[in-house]
């Protein structure tokens, strides 16, 4: 008996590491594809649909179209970094500072403020759900750490403004571009562009169809950032 028992033990931690060693290869190479494509698809966007389906709404298409870096207005990348991530070419994926702040606020009572590094919120939204699980945090970090090591930074933002929701089943740039101001993202303006990021990440609150005096004055809080950090 104690011999089978040490077998079984054995044969565990075998299949244990060959999990560990299929899960690794395997994410590693779909983060490695999406490197070099157009993505047109994400799992927040599938999730979309399966709430449309929960609440018998049925099919209703999501309006998104990749766009290469050419052809997408400079403005929206330094909106985004102005907006989201002003350290983003410093740091490997994670913000230590703020998620130490986040932390610190946390256990003084306050409020769990956002934390998350653009590179983040393409690991959870291509990747994961909106869940605070520890599981999930513990993918994202997986995935934020597989995407800085397999892109270059120029790869994470232009997949950021790609698959970032802008609006109810509108997501991107180009699509938000087109549906709010009736031009092409290449042709954004630096207003323009920080208004779409200053919806982020919560468009259904903050309407760029319909600006409140929050969504406006983030706006314009975004334009004075990208002045300082010499984007304009």
């Amino acid at each position: 008996m104690p011999t089978q028992k040490k077998n079984i033990r054995q044969k565990l931690k075998q299949w244990l590491i060959y999990g560990i060693l299929i899960f690794v290869g395997s994410t590693s190479l779909v983060v490695i594809i999406l490197g070099f494509i157009p993505i047109n698809t994400s799992a927040f966007m599938i999730r979309q649909h399966i709430t449309d389906f929960q609440a018998d709404n049925g099919f209703i298409s999501i309006k998104q179209q990749w766009t290469n870096r050419d052809d997408i207005s400079p403005h929206i990348f330094s909106a985004v970094i102005a907006a989201e991530d002003q350290l983003f070419y410093q740091h490997i994926g994670f913000d230590f500072n703020s998620i130490y702040l986040a932390l610190k606020n946390k256990s003084s009572g306050g409020k769990l403020r956002g934390a998350s590094t653009i590179s983040q919120q393409v690991a959870k939204n291509l990747f994961l759900s909106p869940s605070r699980s520890l599981w999930r945090k513990g993918f994202e970090v997986w995935f934020t750490l597989l995407i800085e090591l397999f892109w270059s930074k120029e790869r994470i933002l232009l997949v950021y403004v790609n698959i970032a929701e802008l609006g109810a089943h509108l997501y991107g740039v180009e699509s938000a571009s087109q549906h709010y101001f009736s031009i092409s993202a290449k042709r954004l303006s630096p207003h323009q562009a920080a208004l779409l990021a200053a919806s982020l990440p919560n468009p259904a609150i903050f309407r760029v169809d319909n600006p409140n005096k929050k969504l406006i004055d983030k706006q314009q809080w975004i334009l004075r950032q990208m002045r300082n950090l010499n984007y304009l």
